[in-house]
């Protein structure tokens, strides 16, 4: 699966993500840390990446609407120390395969998954 990190995720989550097998690009390493959201939401979409973040305000509906982007889950872990994070992550791709994801808006919570799908019947 091609990711893409938001720069408030720990490094070695990339590290981890790829000894998976994912593909995975950091905003760090592209040079983009410190850009405002809607930069990193195109970086992403431009790569066909779906973007992990911890940042809830990319995970804002009516700014970034399922289907206007290669997808976003938003992870909300008690703690955010790279075990925490990892563990939400695996949790969520045992439950839900992240390429059924592509262009949804996923908040992934320790006791729950919500997934916000495109509207089928929107032409946009």
């Amino acid at each position: 699966m091609r990711l893409k990190l938001d720069e408030n995720l720990p490094h070695d989550l990339a590290t981890a993500l790829r000894r998976d097998g994912h593909d995975v690009h950091t905003v760090v390493e592209e040079h983009l840390a410190g850009e405002s959201d809607p930069v990193i939401v195109a970086a992403a979409t431009d790569e066909g990446r779906i973007l992990l973040t911890l940042d809830r305000g990319i995970g804002d509906l009516r700014r970034y609407p399922p289907g206007s982007h290669a997808g976003i889950v938003v992870l909300r872990a008690a703690a955010q120390d790279p075990h925490s994070i990892l563990s939400l992550i695996q949790r969520l791709m045992r439950t839900h395969p992240l390429d059924e994801l592509r262009s949804c808006v996923v908040v992934v919570e320790p006791r729950k998954v919500r997934i916000r799908r495109p509207d089928p019947d929107d032409p946009s």
